[in-house]
């Protein structure tokens, strides 16, 4: 089973093929990412009309490149899927309407994808993970805690009350003077810093509940940033990353501990599960409370085409869309839910699963 898929939510351009009739390790043919940092670098993050411009002026050849590294063309897919929200609308728009003009011409399965959705399924690409399992999603967007029961079926246990921890690194390394993406430059500094030498708050740390808060944590920083204890930024960096991480773990664990439903795995993805201390952290909880811990790799962490290509893939096995122009109609969103039952957010009296 063939699959292209297509994503263009933030400042990636993406396109990548993958089978799902292979065996794992072998079911991505292509991968190809191309990345606006260079371009965007000078206005210190991601412009939405710059960003929505550079998908339409790369989006044909990096697709052309996909294919050619695959080396398949569009009548040997079975399907095409793309990113149809959340993110940013303009770059939405460009990857939806681009693979339904494919689909459409190709007389091809067009099946729109959400962006949590593409991460959340990303570990049965590399690994077969059974369902149910818990997923910790951590990036610049969003940071939550989803009970992943099958595909399409989503229950949202914890989510940020503030900003996501993505997000947090970010303004972090921008009060630092450091480069971003902020989540490598912050993890770098780090390496070289005493992560107990500056006294940050664990946001959250022992509250009832599941929910995540990060604000506290970046207005913690600034202040050490900006005042007259002489801190070092690597200390700075380090520390915040330490007690960052520790509410992580400690929030994840009151997930996986409020959930009934006997869990196969403890999975992370999105952007901050590409740092290596959190993986490490991860594996100590999963040890822990006696569950499989799947981190993707690198590459798969960040946003990419593969997980889009392989969230359609599942959707196809299912027979998702019945008609291949069932869903043409669906118009990119900024906005999508995993869980649209969920709560605005979790709060102390979380229910359990």
């Amino acid at each position: 089973m063939l699959v292209l898929g297509i994503e263009s939510s933030c400042d990636e351009t993406a396109a990548a093929v993958v089978d799902a009739a292979r065996p794992v390790g072998k079911r991505i043919l292509s991968n190809v990412v191309f990345s606006q940092w260079d371009a965007v670098r000078k206005y210190g993050g991601v412009v939405p009309e710059v960003a929505a411009r550079a998908h339409v002026e790369k989006i044909d050849p990096v697709v052309d490149q996909a294919l050619a590294e695959a080396g398949v063309s569009i009548a040997d897919l079975d399907g095409i899927s793309a990113t149809t929200g959340p993110g940013l609308i303009g770059g939405v728009i460009v990857g939806a309407s681009y693979a339904k003009a494919l689909a459409l011409g190709a007389e091809k399965p067009f099946l729109a994808i959400n962006h949590l959705e593409g991460h959340a399924l990303t570990p049965r690409l590399v690994d077969d993970v059974p369902f149910p399992f818990l997923l910790l999603l951590v990036s610049g967007g969003h940071c939550q805690t989803v009970l992943v029961r099958g595909v399409g079926d989503y229950q949202r246990i914890g989510t940020t009350i503030d900003d996501a921890i993505g997000e947090a690194f970010d303004k972090t390394a921008k009060m630092m003077g450091l480069e971003m993406p902020g989540g490598p430059a912050v993890e770098g500094l780090a390496r070289r810093g005493d992560d107990r030498a500056v006294p940050l708050p664990i946001p959250f740390k022992g509250r009832p509940g599941t929910d995540f808060s990060f604000s506290g944590l970046k207005t913690a920083v600034r202040r050490a940033i900006e005042g007259d204890q002489g801190h070092r930024p690597e200390d700075i960096a380090a520390s915040f990353q330490r007690v960052a991480f520790q509410s992580l773990i400690d929030r994840t664990r009151r997930a996986a501990q409020s959930i009934d439903d006997p869990l196969s795995a403890l999975v992370v993805a999105g952007g901050v599960a590409a740092n290596q201390v959190l993986s490490a952290e991860l594996l100590g909880l999963g040890e822990e409370l006696g569950l499989k811990v799947v981190v993707p790799p690198l590459s798969l962490c960040t946003d990419n085409g593969a997980m889009i290509a392989w969230a359609g893939a599942e959707r196809l096995a299912l027979g998702q869309p019945e008609a291949w122009f069932a869903q043409l109609d669906v118009a990119p969103r900024p906005r999508w839910p995993l869980d649209p039952d969920a709560p605005k957010s979790s709060g102390a009296g979380a229910a359990k699963a």
